[in-house]
């Protein structure tokens, strides 16, 4: 797969997709600190190379992180959350048994539910009216 800018070719397509995913800690604790976000954020950078997929931003707070990843057709959201949120919460019960004691509920980190906006290019209506605007044949 090449990479041209933003835009991305494969076999048989071209493609710029980007997904902006939240995941939020069980019950919304506060369980995360500084330490935690920076072992997330290499996680998540491994398991999206995996998917062919690419980390382009990820941040978060005590209780909820922020993803941008660029990813390919081929790749459903919904298994790449899956992997995502399983590995890390494997990863980081064992490396932090500190947060696991006191925040895992039944070896669970992740709320079981995630947000998932797709974004990137024009903003719908931009989108809309230029397809308003291309001339049917007669």
């Amino acid at each position: 797969m090449t990479q041209i800018n933003d835009i991305r070719t494969g076999r048989h397509c071209v493609f710029v997709m980007h997904v902006h995913l939240v995941f939020v800690a069980k019950y919304r604790k506060t369980v995360f600190d500084k330490d935690a976000i920076d072992r997330l954020r290499e996680l998540f950078e491994k398991i999206c190379a995996g998917f062919d997929a690419e980390l382009k931003e990820m941040d978060g707070e005590g209780d909820h992180v922020h993803l941008l990843v660029n990813y390919p057709p081929k790749v459903a959201v919904s298994s790449l959350v899956n992997s995502l949120k399983g590995a890390s919460s494997r990863v980081l019960r064992k490396e932090r048994p500190d947060i696991a004691s006191r925040f895992y509920y039944k070896g669970v980190l992740w709320s079981p539910s995630y947000f998932a906006s797709s974004c990137g290019g024009a903003p719908i209506e931009i989108i809309r009216q230029y397809i308003e605007q291309q001339q049917t044949p007669h």
